[in-house]
């Protein structure tokens, strides 16, 4: 049964949905955009027999703290957040740390930068920043599929995207509801969590707080701001990756051994980016499976 809450991350506030036994090895899940814990209901509710499975609603989004200021966004002062926040959990063991979308890139942060906190990394449909700096320099396409980014963090984006019920925010799943994987029920859920007072400013400025642009239109990508060395990841890894995601192309679940040493791919050929609606159990499944086995070590 699924149970919620309230821990404090530092000066915040975030709510979470939890089930398992409160002594068993954590679980810690990060949705993405725009999303809320509700993402995860399904892992929550599978692998809560052997696990406690925690998933937060991250800052800024539905029940948790909005800290209005964009700069309160950089992944800087979310890794310390996410730090704290498990720690009401795990106390001083090591957690899994399981993301997917912005809750995915603020994993690979978390994971190159507090290694000693987690035992494991699980990736769904997340682009580590090597792989995304490095395709927005020599793939097009990916520049293309990204600029929705700069339609997100202009000004006066939360209005644009709350009119008509929230129509403009509904249309990255509007499809997986077409396709059957998400009904009446759940879309009624995401339009409560985006009218809470201050969520699309807060949701928003995720993106207002990155450090690099994708480039737009006609302009040439801008140089590299992370080197290799700066983004190793020395966790065991697992990435899902739904190779029909429009948002983050195929090319960016390639090569990632070269910033992720013990990295595990596993490619699903029908999933898109949300893929965890629709094949929960794949990815339910996929997790149990992975921890179940000892980390494969990359020659």
């Amino acid at each position: 049964m699924i149970r919620h809450g309230f821990a404090s991350a530092n000066e915040l506030k975030l709510h979470y949905a939890a089930a398992g036994p409160s002594d068993a090895h954590v679980l810690l899940f990060l949705h993405g955009f725009p999303e809320f814990w509700y993402a995860w209901r399904r892992q929550l509710e599978d692998l809560s027999d052997k696990y406690l499975c925690v998933a937060p609603d991250l800052p800024g989004y539905n029940l948790s703290s909005k800290p209005p200021e964009v700069a309160r966004y950089r992944t800087k002062y979310l890794i310390d957040d996410v730090a704290a926040f498990a720690k009401h959990f795990s106390g001083k063991r090591k957690f899994t740390l399981i993301a997917h979308d912005w809750g995915g890139a603020l994993a690979w942060a978390f994971a190159i930068k507090r290694p000693e906190l987690i035992d494991r990394l699980i990736i769904v449909n997340a682009v580590h920043p090597g792989a995304f700096q490095r395709e927005l320099a020599k793939n097009p396409a990916q520049g293309a599929a990204s600029q929705y980014i700069h339609e997100i963090r202009a000004a006066g984006s939360e209005e644009r995207y709350a009119a008509n019920n929230y129509a403009m925010l509904w249309r990255s799943l509007e499809k997986t509801a077409a396709a059957g994987y998400l009904d009446a029920n759940d879309h009624a859920a995401f339009v409560r969590a985006w009218s809470e007072p201050g969520a699309l400013t807060g949701m928003f400025n995720w993106y207002r707080a990155m450090r690099f642009d994708p480039p737009k239109a006609g302009v040439a990508p801008a140089a590299n701001i992370y080197d290799d060395e700066a983004l190793r990841v020395k966790v065991p890894t697992l990435v899902i990756w739904g190779l029909q995601d429009t948002s983050l192309l195929p090319g960016c679940a390639e090569g990632l051994e070269r910033w992720v040493p013990e990295v595990d791919v596993r490619r699903v050929d029908d999933g898109t980016h949300w893929i965890v609606y629709e094949k929960p159990q794949l990815v339910s499944d996929a997790i149990r499976g992975w921890l179940g086995q000892p980390p494969v070590r990359q020659a």
